[in-house]
């Protein structure tokens, strides 16, 4: 069981539950960034894995050590399974998903829950306890990263992947619009003429 120090939360579904896919069980669940500089608790959580591995391999592996073992935590200046890079916000930072299905609790500096949807999301900081343990799941094998509680200890930029307005619109000069402000001038009425007659044809010209 680890307490990390200060970390930045991404992905998160801390007060209800989620499913990534329709039919999946729903779970409490939220991303870890970790930064590299953190060697304490990326330390603990090495040791941790280390020993989750160990109890595998009696409990959960039939006595071997699998040669291909998932663990939770990731390069965030590397790149996904899929082959896709980290997004901007996991540059210098380890990369760990933590879920349960049991509501953590989420408390602020003076230990308070935190009960206001507004209070949590990604993007703030926190400290976090997570446990470990071995799985071996439809031929999956690896160490799993359970979540237990998170103490919310500063706020920080909201990682929504949505743009402000600013960025969407950018700040264009109201002098460039302001046309589209002012009414219409007046058009200015022709004076009538008297069409001409092509006295061959008897028409107008």
């Amino acid at each position: 069981r680890v307490l990390t120090n200060k970390c930045r939360l991404s992905y998160e579904h801390l007060l209800k539950p989620y499913a990534n896919k329709p039919g999946q069980e729903e779970k409490y669940s939220v991303t870890l960034l970790i930064p590299k500089e953190d060697t304490v608790t990326k330390a603990d959580i090495d040791q941790s894995i280390q020993a989750a591995m160990q109890k595998g391999v009696q409990e959960a592996w039939g006595g071997v050590m699998p040669p291909s073992l998932n663990i939770p935590i990731h390069d965030g200046d590397g790149v996904r399974q899929s082959g896709e890079p980290y997004g901007d916000e996991c540059k210098g930072h380890w990369v760990m998903t933590a879920s349960s299905l049991q509501k953590p609790e989420v408390v602020d500096l003076d230990i308070k829950p935190i009960i206001q949807p507004g209070e949590v999301y990604s993007g703030m900081y926190a400290r976090v306890t997570v446990n470990f343990f071995p799985y071996n799941s439809n031929g999956n094998r690896g160490v799993g990263c359970g979540l237990d509680n998170v103490q919310k200890i500063a706020d920080g930029e909201p990682l929504s992947g949505r743009k402000s307005a600013a960025e969407d619109f950018g700040a264009a000069p109201q002098q460039q619009y302001a046309s589209a402000q002012q009414p219409y001038p007046p058009q200015q009425s022709q004076p009538y003429s008297q069409p001409q007659i092509d006295p061959f044809t008897g028409q107008p010209m």
